[in-house]
């Protein structure tokens, strides 16, 4: 792409130059004023810089936020006009590839070729093309398949602090995706630390799975104007692979609260007056603008499942409310479930989803969970008592739950995929009707004299598939 820019910029003049510098934001007397959102470019010892418009400040002047380091710029640069917005080279050989928000490799692989280009800031489809979500989305698994289902081209949002496990859970739904139901994903990797980065690269070839994989990283080191687009950038990918393809896309976003935290330095930057808790003021209708074109048409699918760091632990911060309202499913991870060897660390009482209801679950899947999470509700009621005078103090009803539910927590983990060379043990994918079979068996009974030990980190309980 860059170089499509520097070869437009030889045939045309300035229509502007850079006057000030505000680390990532810079304002740019014009004379004549570029449209809102174009990218504008300068160049640098022979590289090209990006810029993307923001403001009108007045007549002939515009701020803009860089998409490059802004190391380098001075006062007085001229400034072109790419004559577009910010756009991506798109073809079907984007998989298997590691991208940047521009389209260009980062894996040491041959450019892109630049034959097609999108723009990052597309409308969503229209209504009229659009379908609504469909079925569940199995991903193999137990506690996610059984008390909080995906939806097919719905929004799963996970949940959690630092070090609970979300990325580890979002490798293991790219691996389901490529395995179970041979669709493709695209990962977003924002704000993404390059050790983190370079390890998630590592274990998705490691799996097998990166051949149908896409990933865009924006970085942690890069400018606030990357990472508050990167997300866009690997959206329209999505888009692309969804419409051409006809395949089930999966968009993975890593991490959605860090796309809101460049949004926030941006609108600082941008001279704006901070909101509720120090959030930007746009931060409801940022969120929406990317979250409302994650939707699924006549051609294709598109499912995502977007990781959201939670500060504090704090789920009433604004951010986490401004994306909890757009997902149709919310898996919440447990630090108390991971202090205790608990993984996946879901919690099985605060996740949920709105498929949870007879209709779409059908009978007997609705009755298995709600069972399940009866046990476990009771079993949480009665921890104090348990540990204050012991579970002999129980009824014998109570007693027999908290067994069933201690053993059911236990049965609820299992070894994944993306994590068996750090573990030593071959993951395992649990279809749905093995998982209600099983919990079936355990909320009946038939499990009640096997140790406990003996429900942890497997796969089924029968013995040929354990």
């Amino acid at each position: 792409m860059l170089e499509k820019v520097t070869r437009k910029q030889q045939h045309q003049h300035a229509i502007g130059v850079l006057i000030e510098i505000h680390g990532p934001v810079v304002v740019i007397a014009c004379d004549t004023l570029p449209p809102l959102q174009q990218a504008l470019c300068a160049d640098l010892d022979g590289e090209t810089f990006l810029f993307e418009v923001h403001q009108h400040l007045d007549e002939r002047h515009v701020r803009a936020i860089t998409l490059h380091r802004s190391t380098g710029l001075h006062r007085g640069m001229p400034i072109y006009d790419t004559g577009a917005p910010l756009h991506v080279p798109v073809t079907p050989d984007c998989l298997g590839r590691l991208l940047n928000i521009f389209g260009e490799p980062l894996d040491d692989g041959e450019p892109l070729p630049a034959v097609e280009f999108r723009n990052v800031h597309s409308r969503p489809a229209p209504i009229d093309e659009a379908v609504g979500t469909g079925d569940l989305l199995e991903t193999g698994i137990k506690v996610i398949d059984l008390l909080c289902p995906f939806v097919k081209g719905g929004k799963t949002g996970l949940f959690g602090g630092a070090g609970v496990g979300k990325t580890v859970l979002i490798m293991e739904f790219m691996h389901a995706v490529a395995t179970l139901h041979e669709g493709v994903s695209v990962f977003a990797g924002v704000g993404e630390r390059i050790r983190e980065g370079h390890e998630l690269w590592q274990e998705i070839l490691k799996a097998g799975v990166l051949p149908q994989t896409l990933m865009v990283f924006g970085q942690m080191d890069a400018s606030p104007g990357v990472r508050f687009r990167v997300g866009l950038a690997a959206l329209t990918y999505a888009e692309y692979l969804r419409d051409s393809m006809q395949k089930e896309v999966l968009f993975v976003m890593d991490n959605v609260f860090r796309f809101v935290q460049a949004g926030s330095e941006v609108s600082s930057l941008l001279g704006r007056m901070p909101a509720t808790v120090g959030y930007q003021p746009t931060l409801t209708t940022e969120v929406a603008e990317m979250q409302e074109r994650i939707l699924s048409t006549r051609d294709g699918a598109i499912t995502s499942v977007q990781a959201v760091y939670v500060p504090a632990d704090d789920m009433t911060d604004p951010a986490v409310n401004a994306i909890l309202s757009h997902l149709d499913t919310t898996v919440i991870l447990s630090r108390a479930q991971a202090s205790k060897g608990i993984y996946p660390a879901v919690d099985p009482l605060q996740s949920g989803s709105r498929l949870m209801d007879r209709h779409h679950l059908g009978e007997r899947h609705y009755e298995i969970a709600q069972g399940v999470r009866e046990h476990l509700a009771r079993y949480r009621e009665l921890e104090d008592i348990i540990a204050m005078l012991g579970i002999e103090e129980l009824s014998s009803r109570d007693q027999n739950i908290v067994l069933r539910a201690r053993k059911l927590q236990r049965y609820l983990t299992q070894p994944f995929w993306t994590t068996a060379s750090h573990t030593g043990t071959d993951g395992t994918s649990v279809p749905l009707r093995s998982t209600l079979a099983d919990c079936e068996a355990f909320l009946a009974g038939h499990y009640d004299n096997i140790p406990e030990e003996q429900c942890y980190m497997r796969g089924t309980m029968t013995v040929e598939n354990a």
